[in-house]
This record gives structure tokens, sequence and C-alpha cells, in this order.
């Protein structure tokens, strides 16, 4: 089982992108595993919107409710995932944080708990950077720095000059991390998810 950790801010744009990834892992999955992905929805709250967003297009999905995966919850977070390997085996388990959380933490408790490594991609919103990036800049930062590959969404939002600075900022903060623009509104490139997953030809 191979595990990508989607993180990023609130209303970044997460669960509309994951839905595209989750499509596309699907359909280009050629395993006989009778789940191609499970979607680990950490929630904060009783009830979780994107998670029945997601279960209306046919996914598999579960819940961590009432905190946050990188901390409170990191416990039922390892076992939840190891739960998924041993009883589902799919080909790709999907953790979507919450947008508080630090995906380097949660990687960092999947490696400690259970040996699981993980990719990371975080989601980035090129709408409100700007207006984000001072006062949330030391989670903003946490949530780049361990990243592999940042996609800057909602760039349909932005000009080219905000684009650029956006992207020059987070360089700051992830040298090595690929950084990619999208948006959620268009069909993304198979290309992008194929990166996105660690599996570019």
């Amino acid at each position: 089982m191979k595990v990508l950790i989607l993180g990023g801010f609130l209303g970044s744009g997460k669960t509309s992108l994951l839905m595209q990834l989750a499509r596309y892992m699907t359909d280009s999955s050629d395993s006989d595993s009778a789940y191609k992905v499970v979607i680990l929805e950490n929630e904060v709250g009783k009830e979780g919107i994107d998670d029945k967003l997601l279960r209306g297009n046919g996914f598999n999905v579960e819940n961590l409710f009432n905190g946050c995966a990188c901390c409170t919850l990191s416990g039922e977070l390892v076992a939840a995932a190891a739960g998924i390997a041993e009883s589902c085996h799919p080909d790709w388990l999907v953790i979507e944080t919450t947008g508080l959380a630090y995906p380097g933490l949660i990687q960092d408790n999947l490696a400690g708990g259970i040996g699981m490594y993980s990719r990371i991609c975080t989601v980035t919103d090129a709408s409100r950077w700007s207006r984000l990036r001072i006062p949330m800049h030391a989670l903003l930062e946490g949530q780049a720095e361990r990243a592999d590959i940042i996609l800057i969404n909602k760039t349909d939002l932005a000009s080219e000059d905000a684009l650029s600075q956006m992207e020059a900022e987070l360089r700051e903060m992830n040298q090595d991390a690929q950084i990619i623009r999208t948006s959620a509104l268009d069909k993304i490139d198979s290309r992008i998810w194929q990166k996105v997953l660690g599996v570019e030809e």
C-alpha cells in the first residue's frame, strides 16, 4: 500500500482536487485489488462534509473526528492506517488532513508508529495567499516545508505577478519540492497527478 498525505490550509481546494486525483488513481490502476483507493478524512467536528461529497462520488472513505491527526489523534491515525492496510489492501491510502494539520508530523507518526512511508502533497490557495501569508505564516510554512510537491491552486483567481511572488515565497519555505500551478475548476493533466504520486515516467 502506498500512502499520500494531502495537506493544506482550510479552503485551499483539497477536496476538489482529491476527487480528480482519486478518479485518476482508480482509472489508471491495473491491479486486481478490490480497493484501488481508500481515503482517510481527518475532520474537526462531529460530521464531515467532505467525506459525504467523496462518498457521493463513489470513493471509500474512513473518518477521524474531533482532533488533528498530527497531535491528539496520532494514535488513532496510525491504528486506522494499519487497519486499512491489513483489511482492505488498497493500492493507495490518501490521508486528507484537516486544514490546521502539519503533514510532516503525520508523516513522522506513520513512519515511527508502523514503519509506513508516505509522500506529502500540500495544496496552497493563490486567491488568499497575500492575506494569509503573514498572519498564518508559521502554519503555512509548516504545511509546505516537508512537502514533496506543492500545488498552487485557484490560479484562475490570481494575477501572474501574484503567482510568481507566491512561488518565490514557497521556494523559500521548501527548496526541494516541485511547485505546480493548478485550478480545480479545470481537468488536471494526468502528468501532474503522476508527479503528485511520484510515478512520473
